[in-house]
């Protein structure tokens, strides 16, 4: 079933496979040879080449020590220090060469782990080394510690692959004995430089070592000596025959019977060293060159092989070639004709349908025909997969079209239903606010303001589907506002209020362009700072001018978020997705999100160190402005505070309802259209209920002309623009009258009775409560007009 689901291309190539497969069965058994010689000769390339010069170079090395520890000398001499450094020099290339990528493909298991074990003892060199330099080992420790090295490149030349003729494999093995026995002779060469060194005779130790080791060399030569091929044996017969090599014997036989009893050697120093110097380079170069023309007898074999592999695989190889041709060929036409197919698909799902998406969403007309050209692709099996593929994609695009159109005429509901919504919660809020100025019993004034509070909350939900639909709500104000007065308008629309303290948020006033949105977005964030932390705890908002403008912090105590909850939410504020109506998980952040955007305010969460989170507002400079002087008067359209008698009537909860109220109306929004007129009253009064504008947003409650001081002359207009008239301004001096004396104050007013405080405080209700009908008569006239 798999099979039978892969793609073109795969199926072609498993035939090319198989087929060059089966060819290769059949090339192999004459290939085998040839591969054996190929991986020998890469072996050999890879390994042995490179390791032999190094070998000599660690046995001259370990030479030079025995002679620098026989001496006794705390320095190393210059021989040595260069000795060493052409040693490191030879490891270097074996090293490079024992590491590339063809001898790893060459070279069975067994071979690799005897080449990493000479890499590992190359790098013991170092420590040796330092050890003799620092006097801590001795001629037996430094000798071990060399013949160990030497003996894993032995262990490493036995690994070497063996070809498959006999006959030469086994001269191979003969020249690697004969190789093998070169080394004890340099074993013996390195034990008597020490002693030489040293000077005086042989010690026991000494004596053993040399007769065991000179033992085994000359087993090992005569062993190997019987068994190199016929072509070699002259070169090495005339070898053994040499005076050097025949003088060696009589030495060896001459240290070999001296008592190690601390007496004088029968041989000298430089006859030893010139004699087995001698013997060492010539054996070298005789097996050298034994090795060379063994290499020249593989030759023709090799030869051999190559051509049984012309003769057997050729004529399959050129049917692996043609059948290759022909399917590449076939495949490239058919690939190409589905690659244009494909590419065809991608443009639809990637390019086309989300710019036909997005200009249907901006309103635009689409020529579904124009969008979905049709592909040809001829009359083949190919083509009548195309011109199906064309009306899948004119279908598709329909689809998207109607899909678009769909959602935007969705958007469209949801903001109409939003700004009516948004219009009846205002005219329910100038409803509530004229029945709570007219409500003197406590318990009904505080669920009067509860339903004030719900109806707040509510208005902020309908703002939410207006900045959902991608529009604004539509609450602006022209006159700069405190921000004390901005987070305690947000605070308004909160539904837990009562577990919020506000720090001090310094002389700093938000531009009216941008007072309502903030108001929304930090009421957003802090019903979400109060619904996500447990009901005994509070959420703090402060707030401070910094350097890039005015930052707002609401710190809740809550359990707070995880780190990728954190920063999902903080990219999701940074970077808001398209909003979809499937998508109801965390609106508010979504919300906060187009606020941000609209204003470029920069919203982050981060972990409070309280445990809970902290939400920073960072509100840009062209918002903020330092906030001017007040003047003495309360300024017009700031609704005045009710009188110690109104305040003190009212129970706690519906107090804190009626402050936050008071500061959701201080930064009102400018009115649309004039206010009514205040009714004329005996006594002062309190300006009528705010007319809404336009948009359906609370407006700022209407103050009467205030009363200039007595102290300063009165103004030349009325705040509504009229002239102001003095009384008597235009008459003679002569004729104006005598200001009329002032009353001395009475010290205590507690001399009123009874009657006379009701008769006074029932005018004042009577009066406010006629003003105040007839200023809701009049809002409700105009918003019943507008709807």
């Amino acid at each position: 079933m798999r099979f039978r689901n892969a793609s073109v291309r795969a199926k072609v190539t498993a035939l090319i496979v198989s087929l060059t497969l089966l060819w290769a069965f059949a090339a192999w058994v004459t290939l085998r040879e040839g591969v054996n010689l190929l991986w020998a000769a890469t072996v050999n390339a890879g390994v042995v080449d490179p390791s032999e010069p190094l070998l000599v170079e660690i046995q001259r090395e370990r030479r030079l020590t025995m002679v620098h520890l026989g001496a006794g000398s705390r320095a190393t001499d210059k021989t040595l220090r260069d000795q060493r450094a052409r040693t490191d020099a030879a490891s270097g290339e074996f090293v490079t060469a024992s590491e590339g990528g063809t001898l790893q493909l060459a070279a069975d298991d067994l071979l690799l782990r005897r080449v990493a074990d000479v890499r590992t003892q190359l790098a013991r060199l170092a420590a040796t080394r330092k050890a003799v330099d620092a006097g801590q080992s001795d001629l037996t420790d430094a000798t071990k510690a060399y013949d160990a090295v030497v003996d894993s490149f032995y262990r490493m030349y036995d690994s070497v692959a063996e070809f498959d003729d006999k006959q030469v494999a086994k001269d191979g093995r003969a020249l690697a004995q004969m190789h093998h026995a070169r080394e004890f002779l340099a074993r013996e060469d390195a034990i008597m430089a020490g002693v030489f060194a040293r000077g005086g005779g042989f010690t026991e130790e000494d004596h053993a070592q040399f007769a065991e080791t000179a033992g085994v060399f000359r087993f090992m030569l005569s062993d190997a000596m019987s068994k190199v091929p016929d072509s070699d044996r002259p070169a090495f017969d005339a070898w053994a025959r040499s005076q050097p090599v025949q003088r060696l014997q009589v030495l060896e036989t001459q240290l070999i019977r001296h008592q190690a009893n601390g007496e004088p050697l029968p041989v000298s120093a430089e006859e030893w060293r010139r004699t087995s110097e001698t013997t060492l380079t010539t054996l070298q170069s005789t097996t050298l060159e034994a090795g060379d023309r063994l290499l020249e007898r593989i030759v023709p074999v090799a030869i051999g092989v190559i051509v049984r592999l012309v003769l057997a695989g050729g004529l399959g190889l050129l049917a692996v070639i043609a059948s290759i041709v022909l399917s590449i060929t076939t495949t490239r036409q058919l690939l190409a004709q589905l690659k244009k197919l494909r590419d065809a698909a991608h443009e639809l799902s990637d390019e086309r349908l989300p710019g036909v998406v997005d200009r249907i969403g901006h309103g635009e007309v689409v020529d579904v025909e124009k969008e979905a050209p049709a592909l040809e692709f001829g009359d083949n099996e190919i083509g009548q997969v195309g011109e199906a593929f064309n009306t899948v994609q004119r279908t598709a695009i329909a689809v998207a079209a109607e899909q678009a159109e769909l959602r935007r005429s969705i958007r469209d509901i949801l903001l109409s239903l939003a700004r009516r919504t948004q219009g009846l919660v205002h005219r329910q809020l100038t409803v509530l606010d004229v029945m709570e100025r007219r409500e003197t019993d406590p318990e009904e004034l505080k669920e009067l303001f509860r339903l004030d509070h719900l109806a707040i909350r509510m208005r902020r939900n309908a703002e939410n589907l207006i900045v959902l639909s991608g529009s604004s709500p539509a609450r602006t104000w022209r006159r700069s506002v405190p921000m004390v007065d901005v987070v305690r308008g947000a605070l308004a629309e909160v539904e837990d209020y009562t577990r919020v303290t506000i720090m001090p948020m310094g002389d700093v006033v938000l531009v009216g362009r941008a007072v309502g949105d903030v108001i929304h977005l930090l009421a957003e964030l802090i019903e979400n700072a109060v619904s996500f932390s447990p009901p005994y705890t509070n959420v703090q908002v402060s707030g401070q001018l910094v350097a890039n403008g005015y930052v707002v912090e609401i710190e809740d105590r809550g359990l707070g978020m995880k780190p990728e909850d954190l920063a999902e939410a903080n990219a999701r504020i940074a970077d808001p997705p398209e909003f979809r109506i499937s998508g109801t998980a965390r609106l508010g952040l979504y919300v906060v999100s187009r606020l941000a955007e609209r204003h470029d305010i920069q919203v982050v969460l981060k972990p409070s160190p309280y445990g809970g989170t902290t939400v920073v507002v960072l509100l840009p400079q062209e918002l903020v402005e330092l906030q001017p002087e007040q003047p003495d008067e309360e300024p017009a359209g700031l609704p005045r505070r009710p009188t110690a008698v109104a305040t003190a009537a009212r129970p706690q909860v519906g107090e804190n309802v009626r402050l936050l109220k008071v500061a959701q109306q201080r930064p009102a929004p400018a009115p649309s259209a004039p206010p009514a007129p205040p009714t004329p009253m005996p006594v002062p009064m309190p300006a009528p209920a705010p007319v809404p504008g336009p948009v359906g947003a609370r407006e700022p409650e209407q103050e009467p002309p205030a009363q200039p001081r007595q102290d300063r002359p009165p103004a030349e207009f009325t705040p509504h623009g009229l002239p102001l008239r003095v009384p008597q301004a235009n008459l003679a001096p002569a004729l104006r009258d005598e200001p009329a004396t002032q009353p001395e104050p009475e010290e205590d007013d507690d001399e009123r009775s009874p009657e006379e405080i009701r008769a006074m405080m029932g005018s004042l209700q009577t009066g406010t409560r006629l003003g105040r009908s007839e200023a809701a008569r009049l809002m409700d006239e105009q918003s019943g007009g507008e709807a």
